[in-house]
C-alpha cells in the first residue's frame, strides 16, 4: 500500500486524480461512520456531510502539514463540516423507545451499528464525538482533543461521562 504521504504529493504536484481516489478509498469508511454516528444514524445526513468533508479535504490538501496523521486531520475536516451542518440545522435527535435486550442478542454487524448509532442519541454531540473518535476510529485523547480543539481533560470527561450515560441506560433498561 502506497504512503499517505506519497499519495499526497502526487494529488498536489501531478493533480493525480487516482491518488486522491485511493486516498479517500481507505478513510472514506472511517469518517463517513464517524458522521453516521453524530448525526445519531441520520444517514442522508451523514452522506451529505461527508461529502462536503471529502471535498474540503480536496480542497484544502495542500495545506496538509504533516503535523498530525492524515486520518487526524481529515476527521478534523469532517467534523468541522458537522459542526457547519449543525449551525444550519438546528434541531433536537428524538429518542423514543430503545429495545436495550438487542445489546445481549447476537446480531449481524450492521444491526449492530444500526444499534450503536441509535444509542448515541442518549449522549449530547460533544461525547458521541470523543467516544466515536476514541473507539471507533481508535484515536488517543490528545489526537481527539486535536480534532474538536477541547482540552485534553475535557476529552477525557466527555468520553467517560458518555460511557456512564450510556451504562446507565443499559442498567436502567434492564431493571424494567
Amino acid at each position: 500500500m502506497v504512503d499517505d504521504n506519497v499519495l499526497i504529493a502526487r494529488i498536489i504536484c501531478d493533480g493525480d486524480q487516482h491518488a486522491f481516489a485511493t486516498l479517500i478509498n481507505k478513510y472514506q469508511g472511517a469518517i463517513r461512520q464517524f458522521l453516521r454516528r453524530l448525526t445519531a444514524g441520520e444517514q442522508a445526513a451523514a452522506d451529505d456531510i461527508a461529502q462536503e468533508a471529502f471535498l474540503r479535504i480536496y480542497q484544502k490538501l495542500d495545506t496538509f502539514l504533516g503535523q498530525s496523521s492524515f486520518s487526524t486531520w481529515a476527521h478534523k475536516i469532517a467534523y468541522n463540516c458537522f459542526l457547519k451542518y449543525k449551525q444550519k440545522i438546528y434541531h433536537q435527535y428524538e429518542v423514543d423507545g430503545f429495545d436495550f435486550s438487542m445489546l445481549e442478542a447476537k446480531v449481524e454487524d450492521i444491526e449492530k451499528d444500526l444499534m450503536i448509532e441509535r444509542l448515541m442519541t442518549f449522549l449530547d454531540v460533544a461525547e458521541r464525538t470523543c467516544i466515536t473518535l476514541s473507539v471507533s476510529a481508535g484515536m488517543s485523547h490528545q489526537e481527539i482533543s486535536t480534532i474538536t480543539e477541547f482540552p485534553l481533560g475535557t476529552v477525557k470527561s466527555h468520553i467517560n461521562r458518555g460511557k456512564q450515560k450510556l451504562m446507565d441506560k443499559v442498567h436502567q433498561q434492564k431493571s424494567f
